[in-house]
């Protein structure tokens, strides 16, 4: 039932499986209740994706609201949910339960060409951390965008951290150097910039920058890993016993039902090992 009123005497509250509220100013109402039902693999696709996406946003949550703020502002939309859309329609890739970011395809700011983004833009690894670095272009710089200020955010997925900067440089600098650890320099990290006016009221679209170090490891990679090696070590037991059986009949195949049975494993496990997922490189 609804609980209350907003200023235009709409109901603010719950009534059955609605709930209606206002939102940034305007008035909301949406459909609430949990899904008892078993989960399709379409379902489990989305939800995989939603979980992705998620983890990658967390740690730059901070950068995300600067850079869809601008987009974000007089809609019912925020930054996150902005971001979070953007991501998981343009950037997630692969089938379930193989589905992984690229995050070449992600998206950090949009402002549909208002604000002239950079060529030439690239990481460049250091002893002490990374340059970042673009062309300033010339062109751009007499029509008074010198003063933009780069908005630089390095991700490091494997960790779950990340490093923004919000006023890196001016765009005539044409390079921002970022001081890293060791720990950080060495591990996987994706780069992306955009650029905002001086005045703070334009946003150009981002940039992917690039990857340094190789791609990090997914939680899925992870448990595609242990399962191979799982079913790795059964076959190495099976494959013993296989080849002990025919060594001890001289190279011929026994012909009993223990022997089928186990060649029937051996040949279902190696199989198993020759399609699946996680095999190391």
């Amino acid at each position: 039932m609804a609980i209350g009123k907003g200023p235009n005497g709409q109901f603010i509250g719950k009534s059955g499986n609605i709930v209606s509220y206002m939102l940034n100013g305007q008035y909301v109402s949406r459909t609430i209740g949990a899904y008892n039902g078993k989960p399709t693999i379409r379902q489990k696709a989305n939800f995989q994706a939603m979980s992705l996406t998620m983890d990658f946003l967390r740690p730059i949550k901070d950068f995300v609201k600067v850079s869809f703020g601008l987009e974000a502002s007089g809609t019912t939309k925020n930054a996150h949910n902005l971001a979070t859309s953007y991501i998981k329609k343009n950037a997630v890739q692969g089938e379930y339960p193989n589905l992984s970011i690229d995050y070449s395809k992600v998206i950090l700011s949009n402002s549909n060409g208002r604000v002239p983004v950079a060529k030439d833009v690239q990481i460049t690894k250091t002893e002490e951390g990374v340059i970042v670095s673009w062309d300033p272009g010339e062109r751009d710089y007499y029509r008074g965008r010198g003063e933009d200020s780069a908005m630089i955010v390095l991700c490091f997925p494997g960790l779950r951290d990340s490093r923004m900067y919000f006023n890196a440089a001016k765009r005539s600098a044409a390079k921002f150097f970022i001081p890293l650890s060791k720990k950080l320099l060495d591990h996987p990290m994706e780069t992306f910039m955009c650029f905002r006016s001086a005045d703070a009221t334009e946003i150009s679209d981002s940039m992917y920058v690039g990857n340094l170090n190789g791609q990090a490891e997914t939680a899925q990679d992870k448990l595609n890993k242990k399962k191979y090696m799982e079913v790795k070590t059964r076959f190495d037991v099976v494959e013993a016993s296989y080849m002990a059986r025919i060594a001890a009949e001289d190279g011929a195949f026994p012909d009993d039902k223990a022997f089928r049975i186990l060649m029937k494993e051996y040949e279902v496990l190696q199989e198993k090992l020759r399609t699946m997922p996680g095999k190391p490189e």
